[in-house]
């Protein structure tokens, strides 16, 4: 390890010194060979291969995973990825990015285009006020974006880098005039002036009055960043105070991050009476592995409910209030994936009921121990979670009751279709009034159609890119990290 063929001098963003040491390429590949075979979860199903037959070191990685496939009939392993080290490093320490403060879903990449608002963050460009509205909202679709037609047009190279440029900025105070069409069919020219912006954890926090108690609801976007601790004890105390009797947990677009903090949230949650003397998640290594963590060469005690700040922006030790809950309501839809999947099956094994409104979430029992060699962080499946009643077989992720899904580990709750003609945590957008219905008479909607539910991005194949995101945003929002503030970190 750290034998490189290019070595690194100086510090990393966090001050570290690099350990990199004068090697090869070769070496490189050798490291990545072994570690696999140590590591892996699946390392028996991993066909070796010679590392003299390769050039590149990532195009090695690639091959170090199996090629089996779940019951579905989708790979085995669909999260083997890699990064550059400081992409990872500006990720999990909430590094500004350039931006509006929206996040756009590309549902169609080639004409007709079709690009839409998911959300907007409060205090940025995209919130800025127009005519005493939002410059964006919730579903308002991209017609124009510096005079070129995103809609049909973008022919040319040319007028496709402008599409890309004004909906993706890459630094802060550019400036780009788009037409806008609303949910509500009235379209406006604006203009967005890019900001250095660092994405809320907690996109937003509402009480919502009923006839039978006060309802809170948490938009919850990621675990990633070490804000997200902070974030999530602020919100929970604040509904405390407001005395909720039910929580609604959006995590339609929550891919994932830091499992501490997801241990976190579920004790907040469920309250120190259901978590005592339970764990949160006990992980399984490949079958060499025994009762010893491959990676860390320790032995492999299980993730508890973690009842006070860790360090990340809470203060170790530091106690945290609870809203000890017997049930929560969670939002889902595909992009509900990892640590997001990890609060469901964590709630699920201490008997909490969890109610799953909305669509079937991605399939991530699985996580890493991202590790960096040479400049280069590796993501390799290591374990798999299981709960305190040992069950962790969600390949195919979790769906409502009465969902269509075929494969999905079924649980209470409704299938429900992403709205965006209405704003997250507006009561009468379709998964939260879902929720409130079923808690009100424990009825759900008419479920959708075969094949229907949650839009998806469309694959990156076509003119323009497929997010609003930086590539190394949006794939580690698919990841969960193990990691406490002064040990390496481990992905989900």
């Amino acid at each position: 390890m750290d034998r490189c063929a290019v070595v690194r001098t100086g510090n990393d963003s966090q001050g570290r010194p690099f350990p990199d040491q004068a090697g090869s390429l070769v070496q490189e590949l050798f490291w990545l060979r072994s570690w696999t075979n140590q590591t892996y979860l699946w390392n028996a199903e991993v066909i070796d291969q010679n590392p003299a037959g390769f050039t590149d070191r990532i195009a090695y990685f690639n091959v170090l995973k199996t090629n089996a496939q779940a019951a579905s009939g989708k790979p085995k392993d669909q999260f083997h990825f890699t990064l550059p080290t400081a992409d990872y490093l500006a990720q999990i320490t909430s590094a500004p990015e350039a931006g509006y403060g929206a996040e756009l879903r590309v549902f169609a990449n080639t004409p007709p285009r079709d690009v839409r608002v998911l959300y907007t963050a409060s205090g940025t460009p995209a919130a800025e006020l127009l005519v005493g509205t939002p410059k964006l909202t919730r579903g308002a679709r991209f017609l124009t974006v510096d005079g070129v037609d995103l809609v049909n047009g973008g022919t040319t190279q040319a007028q496709i880098d402008t599409l890309n440029n004004g909906l993706f900025p890459r630094t802060a105070g550019e400036s780009h005039t788009f037409t806008v069409r609303y949910p509500d069919n009235s379209e406006r020219a604006i203009t967005l002036v890019s900001g250095s912006l660092v994405e809320a954890p907690v996109n937003r926090t509402t009480v919502l009055t009923t006839a039978n108690g006060n309802v809170g609801y948490i938009l919850l976007n990621t675990f990633s960043p070490f804000s997200s601790e902070k974030a999530l004890v602020d919100a929970i105390a604040a509904l405390k105070t407001q005395g909720v009797n039910d929580v609604v947990l959006d995590l339609r677009y929550n891919g994932g991050g830091l499992l501490a903090v997801a241990s976190q949230l579920s004790y907040m949650l469920a309250g120190q009476a259901r978590t005592a003397g339970r764990f949160f998640e006990r992980l399984q290594f490949n079958a060499a592995a025994g009762t010893t963590n491959p990676v860390t060469g320790g032995a492999n005690t299980p993730t508890p409910f973690y009842t006070t700040g860790l360090g990340f922006t809470v203060a170790s030790g530091a106690a945290i209030q609870t809203l000890d809950l017997p049930r929560v309501y969670i939002l889902t839809s595909p992009g509900t994936c990892s640590a997001s999947e990890s609060v469901i099956n964590g709630l699920r094994g201490i008997d909490v009921e969890v109610v799953l409104i909305g669509g079937t979430t991605c399939g991530k029992p699985y996580g890493f121990y991202p590790d960096d060699n040479c400049g280069q962080t590796y993501f390799s499946i290591q374990f798999k979670g299981i709960n305190d009643k040992s069950f962790g077989d969600y390949p195919d992720g979790f769906a409502a009751q009465n969902s269509a899904s075929t494969f999905a580990v079924k649980i209470p709750g409704c299938a429900v279709t992403d709205d965006l003609t209405r704003e997250l945590g507006d009561p009468g957008e379709a998964m939260l009034a879902a929720a409130l219905g079923h808690r009100a008479n424990g009825t759900c909607p008419t479920p959708p159609p075969t094949g229907q539910g949650v839009a998806r991005v469309a694959d990156d194949s076509g003119s323009i890119a497929t997010t609003g995101r930086s590539q190394a945003a949006e794939v580690l929002r698919n990841i969960r990290d193990l990691s406490m503030p002064d040990q390496s970190g481990g992905g989900r």
